[in-house]
């Protein structure tokens, strides 16, 4: 599976555009007292790595159910909330049918 955010694949051919899919995960970090801010950011930068590896994994579970070999046009958007610490991934692509 090709996934890129342009929307071409050098040396391949687009032959049939599928639809749009997305891949989206919501999840919140684990709770951590510790007053060391380096530890903190370490562990929410790794949660965020996770929580984009999953939506990822989403994303292409949607394009291959819709007979894809690539996704094109990919966008990663990731929003969090400060109060409750929540961080959701939404990524969007056009899923397609390359040769």
């Amino acid at each position: 599976m090709v996934l890129t955010t342009t929307n071409s694949i050098e040396g391949h051919t687009i032959q049939d555009y599928l639809g749009i899919v997305t891949g989206v995960n919501a999840s919140m970090p684990k709770a951590t007292f510790s007053f060391n801010m380096n530890k903190y950011y370490q562990s929410y930068e790794k949660k965020v790595d996770e929580s984009k590896e999953e939506a990822f994994q989403k994303l292409k579970k949607n394009a291959i159910n819709l007979k894809a070999n690539a996704v094109v046009g990919i966008s990663i958007d990731v929003e969090t909330n400060p109060t409750s610490g929540i961080i959701i991934v939404s990524i969007t692509g056009t899923a397609v049918k390359i040769i």
